[in-house]
């Protein structure tokens, strides 16, 4: 891809530690140029702790803004002069502009889980979730899905104090139950929509299901969504596929989460589908 370099171009990269795997800028560069917009996007480590320090670097290198994975989302919160409602309510930033001075805090990443799941057909209105895990990720998963109206949400986690943390949210809608295998096939057996969002069936980690019966108490019109990419066929997706359920990875989150970013960075209303059809070429 050829990146035109010119005095007027502006600055924009993804911070965290690590992040020198993050396919951002090959996203980001390739809607930009498709775009002929103005604008670079660059890797840049910045270590754990750090986000201020580099808050006040971009600040005074001209950047017009930057994306931050872990671990700076929730270290950029009391940072921001101005949050969006996503990243207010999530208490996590993932996308930050910087204009006049001044910083904005704004969250993608539930509004890309939501149009990824929409893109595949499904709507999570009036659908009982069952969610495993309970992180950052987790959380904007959860909260956009109870904000758009599903009827109930149920957080599986080895760790019950963190899932009850989370079902704080909404009581009336979401509650917290363990990891156990019968506690999975029980609550698998009422869901209509399953997601991952643990790092269970990662490429690069060590760490899978113990097994995968679960999957055989979900109805046969639930979809199952895991939010890893990478594989783009998990052992989860493979196993639910082989079983007859819709599937599908987090691949759509990752490219709406970045149009969505790059919508804020840029003040350009963007075509998702279209930027989703380009991405998915190169990625």
């Amino acid at each position: 891809m050829h990146v035109e370099l010119k005095n007027t171009t502006r600055k924009l990269c993804v911070i965290g530690d690590p992040v020198l795997h993050s396919k951002s800028p090959l996203i980001q560069n390739t809607m930009l140029s498709a775009l002929g917009l103005d604008y670079i996007y660059l890797c840049q480590p910045v270590s754990a702790g750090r986000a201020a320090e580099w808050l006040s670097a971009a600040k005074v290198a001209g950047y017009a803004g930057f994306n931050a994975t872990m671990p700076h989302k929730l270290d950029l919160v009391p940072l921001m002069d101005e949050l969006d409602e996503d990243a207010r309510l999530y208490q996590s930033v993932n996308t930050v502009c910087i204009k006049e001075g001044k910083v904005y805090g704004y969250n993608t990443d539930g509004r890309g889980f939501l149009q990824a799941l929409l893109d595949a057909g499904v709507d999570p209105a009036g659908k009982r979730v069952l969610l495993l895990g309970a992180g950052g990720a987790a959380k904007a998963v959860a909260l956009k899905l109870v904000q758009q109206g599903c009827v109930s949400l149920t957080v599986c986690n080895r760790t019950l104090e963190r899932a009850e943390m989370l079902c704080q949210f909404n009581a009336a809608v979401m509650r917290a139950v363990g990891f156990d295998a019968a506690t999975l096939r029980l609550e698998a057996s009422r869901a209509d929509l399953l997601v991952n969002c643990t790092s269970l069936g990662m490429g690069g980690v060590a760490g899978q299901f113990e097994d995968f019966h679960f999957l055989d108490a979900l109805p046969h019109a639930a979809a199952v969504c895991d939010l890893i990419y990478h594989p783009a066929e998990t052992e989860l997706l493979a196993q639910a596929r082989l079983r007859g359920h819709r599937t599908l990875n987090g691949l759509g989150m990752l490219i709406h989460q970045a149009v969505f970013a790059l919508e804020h960075f840029t003040d350009t209303q963007l075509d998702g589908a279209a930027m989703r059809a380009l991405v998915e070429g190169v990625l």
